[in-house]
């Protein structure tokens, strides 16, 4: 890709809308630092000093917090939060971004807000050391009275975008958003505006899921495909190819160092090598740049091949952002392609 593509690309991504439909979850990183470390008099355990506390939208709005850093001109999260305190850091982290609109943001005191508490150490001139995590989820059924407002909210806002992420983060399924019944409306809307670029991902893989475009990692695809052994990267173009032929759509992989991989149902397959690592990293998040980054040039009309280059300039800039989920604005990602 060049430059003056590159700037075509981009140029329109201040005129999309773009929804994502899924399980927005507060990060609430607590900064440590072991100088002060102390001992409790009453119980004799270790006492960790928080010396800062950082919150920002994390799942779902992780790929929220890139659209907003590459420059997407609307950004509807359609999703719930608790009537609780991290609900409302996260409402509060959601409104501070460019271009998002939390309308329907549904706060419900039927849900907690899903939360990652991520003690850090911070020491000078070391990386931030993540300690054990402490998570707040629902492990319950989503009720009926959340699930409706949810579908309401999509098939409003499917009327107006350019681009529908599906983003799935629970562990179990159907306490999340991503209901069964929301996934049928999901499949509704993929049939009522075949034009709209709907892309899926989730952490427990999309079978079962509506044939949109899939995006999903190397073990993913695998199960999917009843692989007994990882994929090698000519094993997973064949898998990823076959799976897009079944579903009509493009699939898109991630294969960690190698890179990344899109195969269309017409038995075209385009490999990204991933871009060289310079000094320590950190994967978290590095995913959802991808699928935002996809979402995005996809919807500005970029071909395959091109989503992929910048999907996979987004993921080496994320990928060094140490003690954050990190995001990738085009100044950087086209500093990373040597643009």
């Amino acid at each position: 890709m060049n430059s003056a593509r590159l700037e075509l690309i981009a140029g329109r991504y201040a005129n999309l809308a773009v929804a994502v439909l899924g399980d927005f979850c507060l990060d609430r990183y607590l900064e440590i630092d072991p100088a002060l470390a102390e001992t409790s008099l009453e119980t004799g355990l270790s006492v960790h000093n928080v010396v800062r506390v950082r919150a920002q939208a994390g799942g779902a709005g992780t790929v929220l917090n890139n659209l907003a850093a590459l420059g997407v001109g609307r950004i509807v999260p359609l999703g719930f939060a608790g009537d609780d305190g991290e609900g409302f850091e996260l409402l509060r982290a959601m409104q501070g971004l460019p271009g998002v609109r939390t309308d329907h943001l549904l706060r419900t005191p039927l849900r907690r807000t899903f939360t990652y508490c991520k003690p850090l150490l911070v020491e000078e001139g070391k990386p931030p050391c993540e300690l054990n995590r402490l998570d707040s989820k629902n492990w319950t059924p989503t009720p009926a009275e959340v699930e409706q407002p949810l579908i309401d909210a999509l098939c409003q806002e499917a009327k107006r975008i350019d681009a529908l992420v599906i983003m799935d983060q629970v562990d179990v399924a159907g306490t999340g958003v991503l209901t069964r019944a929301v996934l049928d409306a999901v499949a509704t809307i993929a049939i009522q505006r075949p034009e709209l670029l709907v892309l899926a991902d989730s952490r427990r893989g999309l079978q079962g899921y509506p044939p949109v475009v899939w995006k999903m990692n190397r073990a993913e695809l695998g199960k999917l495909r009843g692989a007994v052994a990882p994929l090698d990267l000519e094993q997973a173009k064949l898998a990823a190819i076959q799976v897009a032929r079944a579903n009509g759509r493009a699939v898109f992989v991630t294969l960690a160092e190698e890179g990344l991989l899109a195969a269309l149902p017409d038995g075209q397959s385009y490999h990204c090598p991933a871009l060289p690592i310079h000094g320590p990293i950190d994967i978290v998040g590095a995913g959802d740049a991808v699928t935002a980054n996809l979402a995005a040039a996809l919807a500005a009309g970029a071909e395959p091949a091109e989503a992929l280059e910048l999907a996979a300039a987004a993921a080496s800039i994320v990928i060094h952002q140490l003690g954050a989920t990190g995001t990738a604005a085009v100044a950087q990602i086209a500093a990373a392609q040597g643009l």
